[in-house]
């Protein structure tokens, strides 16, 4: 009985492997050990192992959603600093990461000065939606541009166009901080007005509206692609000073901190009987040598 036993699980296992079902090739031997405790009948079995495979085939398919959609650095709401940047809107941001603004194919731009959260913010949302089940890319603006570019050269516009229109959130990271061509302009214009209405755009920026032409040069061009993004739009304003800047100057000042401590330490140490700042070594030898200048009179005398 037991040799047929483990052939029915081998030859089980040889099924579940071949149907492609790792949570119940894995699970399979020890559910049907608890099941058997607990009395539990053949359909409860089945139940737990079709649960199980659930969730790991969940959670293997949001790992390649949050691989493909290439973050720079994972983050979340939950380490970002509100306290730092409190002109943020909390109550925006907590229905933007419920995904309605998905499935309504709304976009949200984020603009502020540099280091203030932008990113993080942008790339928080963009986790979120690939836990929902989301299609997400996160781009650099230069980046898109770019690659938009070398793929006119190499006559594969087409198929980017159609991978990028597969997307159900956009990433457009740092428009801004580098004007773009003409060409470079026109194709990002066309990426934008074909996200309209059919893939949410989530985009950050340092320069106000009125000051997009910088970047796009053409007032014409501009106009249609805020025309297009600001149509159906949740706008996050972050007006603080920038963290990273901050941030360093507390660090400089820690280290300034800690270097007059350990100054201060020194001096107590090496000149706790020291007189008119000469430390205690010299003023030793001051005294040591008093006592023989007056046994040296004494004798003269």
């Amino acid at each position: 009985m037991k040799k047929l036993e483990t052939q029915s699980t081998v030859l089980l296992k040889h099924h579940l492997k071949a149907l492609k079902l790792p949570a119940f090739h894995a699970e399979c031997e020890k559910t049907a050990a608890r099941c058997a405790t607990e009395n539990v009948d053949h359909l409860g079995f089945l139940l737990q192992l079709s649960e199980l495979e659930l969730i790991q085939r969940e959670k293997r398919a949001s790992e390649r959603r949050l691989k493909a959609a290439r973050f720079p650095n994972p983050k979340t709401l939950e380490d970002f600093q509100f306290e730092a940047q409190p002109s943020i809107n909390r109550m925006l941001l907590g229905e933007l990461l419920r995904g309605e603004y998905i499935e309504k194919r709304e976009a949200v731009i984020f603009v502020g000065n540099p280091g203030t959260g932008k990113t993080h913010l942008a790339t928080a949302l963009g986790m979120a939606a690939c836990q929902q089940g989301k299609r997400v890319r996160f781009w650099r603006v230069t980046e898109l541009i770019t690659q938009l570019m070398e793929a006119r050269e190499e006559r594969l516009l087409t198929r980017m166009k159609t991978q990028l229109a597969k997307l159900d959130v956009m990433i457009l990271d740092e428009l801004g901080y580098v004007p773009a061509s003409k060409l470079g302009s026109e194709l990002l214009f066309d990426v934008i007005s074909t996200a309209y209405e059919r893939t949410s755009v989530i985009v950050t920026t340092n320069l106000p509206f009125e000051q997009w032409t910088e970047v796009l040069g053409s007032e014409r061009l501009t106009g249609a692609v805020l025309d297009r993004l600001t149509h159906r739009c949740h706008i996050l304003e972050s007006t603080g000073e920038s963290y990273r800047l901050k941030d360093a100057r507390r660090r400089v000042g820690n280290k300034k901190a800690a270097a007059k401590t350990s100054l201060h330490g020194e001096s107590d140490a090496s000149g706790k009987h020291a007189v008119w700042g000469l430390p205690a070594s010299a003023n030793a030898a001051e005294n040591q040598e008093k006592p023989a200048k007056t046994d040296e009179s004494q004798r003269q005398n």
